[in-house]
């Protein structure tokens, strides 16, 4: 089986499909599905608005957790049998999935197929991203109770960060519990609001949002503090070409850096971050597999679905009420 995004729209634009499973070629691996992530990168599919937009139709689905069933020639260092890991970017939503040799990670034998799914990508994200942060600074994540944001809160209190978090009001407990400050996005002026917690401002900023949320971001920066864009939530359903608002957002960047050549930045820094394969990947999750596994981090999950109701929990995310990550399992 699998599932299959025919064009642009909603969720409904899912199709669920019977196909034979694929054989491995040389230097791959098939891999039985057991659990993938729904991630925002597929809502932007729905819209035409990814920066890397597969064409129409396509298998959707940025990472998996499964069994290896069949290697391909010239695999070594993997075994039939063996529990892995893969971030696909595309391609997961099936129950057979044959991804390169060299991409699969261990998923330690405790953990649950659906959690260890949780934070592959989300997990990786948060965990390079938290590497930026030390004890004793003032931090704010946005989307502090999303699949990232939840792991990135965690990640930062073990830092030994004070940690304030946006989120809509019912998401305020689960902030709370993981030991953020939570701040009302839907209220208004973000800014103020992390002022009143925060007067000399905050010392990294992670932001998911993009668009003109980065200027306010930015705004709310203390002295040789630095701003991590990882993200464009809020660009999208913008019209018009995918790229236009990254246009805008190089444009703030180059602003930005100009202040900074010219001595007016009070030190302040912007960056931006995309997770990718390779080698820190595999390290990276490797880590995060035995924090998870050690209970040390905890991925909130809001929901699990049969993969056959890929729609279903697609539409859960796209209507941005859930809370935590989104799993579908085979």
């Amino acid at each position: 089986m699998e599932i299959v995004m025919t064009g642009a729209g909603g969720s409904e634009v899912l199709e669920v499909s019977t196909v034979d499973a694929p054989a491995p070629g040389r230097g791959e691996v098939r891999v039985r599905a057991a659990a993938s992530g729904v991630s925002f990168a597929e809502v932007q599919m729905l819209r035409r608005r990814y920066p890397m937009q597969p064409k129409f139709p396509f298998v959707p689905g940025y990472d998996l957790v499964g069994t290896v069933t069949e290697l391909g020639d010239g695999v070594s260092g993997v075994r039939v049998g063996d529990r892995v890991a893969a971030m696909t970017r595309t391609g997961a939503w099936r129950t057979h999935v044959v991804v390169p040799a060299s991409s699969v990670v261990p998923v330690p034998a405790e953990l649950d197929p659906g959690v260890a799914a949780a934070v592959v990508m989300n997990g990786v994200t948060a965990w390079q991203l938290a590497a930026r942060v030390r004890p004793g600074q003032t931090v704010l994540v946005h989307g502090a109770a999303g699949g990232v944001g939840s792991l990135l809160v965690q990640l930062a209190v073990r830092a030994g960060a004070r940690v304030l978090g946006t989120a809509s009001a019912p998401k305020h407990d689960l902030v709370r519990s993981l030991g953020a400050a939570p701040i009302d996005y839907r209220a208004g002026d973000v800014p103020a609001q992390v002022r009143a917690l925060a007067p000399t401002g905050v010392d990294v900023v992670f932001d998911h949002l993009g668009g003109s949320s980065l200027s306010d971001s930015y705004s709310v920066l203390a002295d040789g503090g630095v701003l991590i864009n990882y993200g464009s939530a809020t660009t999208l359903h913008d019209e018009g070409h995918w790229l236009r608002p990254y246009v805008g957002t190089i444009r703030r960047f180059t602003g930005w850096w100009l202040s900074r050549l010219v001595g007016r930045a009070r030190g302040r820094r912007a960056r931006f971050y995309y997770v990718k394969q390779g080698a820190a990947f595999t390290s990276a999750l490797t880590e995060v597999f035995a924090l998870t596994a050690a209970g040390v981090l905890t991925p909130a999950i809001a929901e699990r679905f049969p993969l056959s109701e890929a729609a279903k929990a697609l539409g859960l995310l796209v209507s941005g009420e859930a809370s935590g990550k989104v799993v579908l399992e085979a």
